[in-house]
């Protein structure tokens, strides 16, 4: 075959169309590439976007405790600075809550949900406090209604006989950090005893929602069953139980 017919022969073109190469050109690979490793829209909005979230965390706070203020206005913490008069208490801001140790691995945490009590104060004379209320053992809570049938019996709080526990103020000691050790007596089943309230109020405000000055009250104290003739089961159950009070006070 004669070699320059070979030679003469289109051989593969080793450059694309016009077309072709001016999408790939270096300059343009190079900038597409640019494109690609940039991606304006990923870093443009991602950083916005967290800033954004930040604000708008930052406002709801604010916004949150606006509305604390515009809900308790002139509010106050110090004691000194608290309104005197009568109160009563707020059955749905109150909460009596006892714990009791179960087989020395767990205890059992209940309340009770029907509370009555009043309270006499004077800033100026701590001292003087007076704290009366009682609670019906009929509404005790623990979430299961088998268990709470059972110690509304005879052997336990006896509801139908004894329906309330109640609390009397005797004396009032103001510690040296302004909390209060509150002394009265409990009555339960029939039986009383003395019992100290390790106490402190939580600061008065206007609440705009019930248009009642409130005071916030806090307190604890502990107690043995056995003294009240609860000793059932006592190898099993605790007799120590543990009492915490959330409470809030309306001025009449």
């Amino acid at each position: 075959m004669n070699a320059s017919y070979l030679t003469n022969q289109p051989q593969p073109s080793t450059q694309l169309s016009p077309q072709l190469g001016t999408q790939l050109s270096p300059q343009h690979s190079t900038r597409a590439s640019t494109q690609r490793r940039a991606r304006p829209g990923a870093m443009a909005t991602g950083l916005p976007r967290r800033c954004f979230a930040l604000v708008c965390l930052i406002v709801g706070v604010l916004l949150l405790s606006g509305c604390a203020s515009l809900v308790r206005p002139n509010f106050e913490t110090e004691t000194a600075k608290l309104r005197a008069g009568e109160y009563i208490i707020d059955p749905n801001h109150t909460f009596v809550i006892f714990r009791i140790n179960h087989l020395g691995l767990s205890d059992v945490i209940g309340r009770f949900n029907e509370i009555e009590a009043t309270l006499s104060f004077d800033p100026d004379t701590p001292e003087a406090l007076q704290l009366d209320g009682r609670i019906a053992t009929a509404s005790i809570d623990l979430g299961n209604e088998e268990f709470e049938d059972q110690l509304r019996g005879s052997s336990w709080l006896d509801s139908d006989q004894y329906p309330f526990l109640t609390f009397t103020t005797n004396t009032v000691v103001v510690e040296d950090n302004g909390d209060l050790t509150i002394e009265g007596d409990i009555s339960l089943r029939g039986v009383t005893q003395p019992l100290a309230l390790q106490a402190r109020f939580n600061g008065g405000a206007d609440n705009l929602l019930t248009g009642k000055y409130t005071l916030g009250f806090s307190a604890t104290t502990t107690l043995l069953r056995s003294d009240f003739g609860i000793d059932q089961f006592g190898a099993l159950v605790g007799d120590s139980i543990d009492v915490e009070i959330e409470a809030e006070f309306q001025r009449q």
